[in-house]
């Protein structure tokens, strides 16, 4: 009975060891995947750009010209910062938008480019626009700018946004990230073929010498048998060895035994 039929052993060194054999395939697989990571965010993956414009929240007592900037005003701004995203976000706003923009994008997929949130929890509101084309994020990200203040003052009494910051066009790329997916590939070749190396010394049931045989057989060892054979020339020899196991029992077998003055097999 085999003793890996109740449960599995697994020697962590003998692991180690045989990736240390297969170091080679390890790497090659790395190279492999990140290569192919490589080429699918450099040539398949569209590149996006992103502009972002700068809003400030202001209520009613800075419009009236206050010269006194009490903590419940700046609290006040900072609670209609999300009052002004979810405005930013309507149906309304966002269709003035694509026409002064001269958009081909519907409704849908202009809200689907924009996201918007507060600057460190402050009444400033950055807007960011990510498109394929910079020019057109910067475009997008200050025709919002403009329209955003009227439709504001005409929903809301006494409180109003001004622009702090236009949008400037992009000039590097905001995804994908290169470097990231060439270093996710690498991670993942690493872990592949890893993987496979452990699954294949784990399921291999080959015998390799007289340790394998007591470790992995409820059987006693009888005898290792030399051989000695030729190197097909009859000009060198060599030993190999055979095994004999069995309960009281035993038989051997013996590989390439060769008569070395006629160099056949016997």
């Amino acid at each position: 009975m085999k003793k890996n039929e109740e449960y599995l052993e697994i020697d962590l060194l003998q692991l180690l060891a045989a990736l240390w054999r297969r170091a080679w395939a390890i790497i090659l697989a790395m190279v492999v995947f990140g290569a192919a990571a490589f080429g699918y965010a450099t040539y398949f993956i569209t590149p996006l750009y992103q502009a972002s414009a700068l809003m400030y929240v202001n209520n009613s007592s800075f419009s009236l010209g206050s010269t006194s900037v009490s903590l419940s005003d700046l609290s006040a701004s900072q609670s209609l910062v999300d009052t002004y995203i979810v405005i930013l976000k309507t149906r309304l706003t966002l269709n003035e938008v694509i026409e002064r923009a001269g958009l081909k994008y519907s409704y849908n997929q202009l809200a689907g480019m924009i996201s918007a949130s507060a600057v460190n929890e402050t009444e400033i509101f950055r807007i960011v626009v990510t498109a394929p084309d910079p020019e057109e994020a910067t475009k997008i990200a200050n025709t919002i700018a403009e329209v955003l203040p009227d439709k504001i003052a005409d929903i809301m009494d006494g409180s109003s946004v001004r622009i702090v910051d236009y949008a400037v066009v992009p000039s590097r790329k905001a995804s994908p990230n290169i470097t990231r997916y060439t270093t996710l590939g690498l991670l993942a070749g690493a872990v592949v073929s890893a993987g496979i190396i452990i699954l294949m010394e784990l399921f291999d049931e080959q015998i390799r010498d007289e340790e394998y045989l007591k470790n992995t057989y409820d059987l006693s060892m009888l005898a290792v048998v030399p051989e000695l054979y030729t190197d097909g020339k009859g000009k060198g020899y060599g030993y190999g060895y055979g095994y004999g196991y069995g309960y009281g029992y035993g038989y051997g077998y013996r590989q390439h035994a060769h008569d070395s003055s006629k160099g056949r097999k016997k």
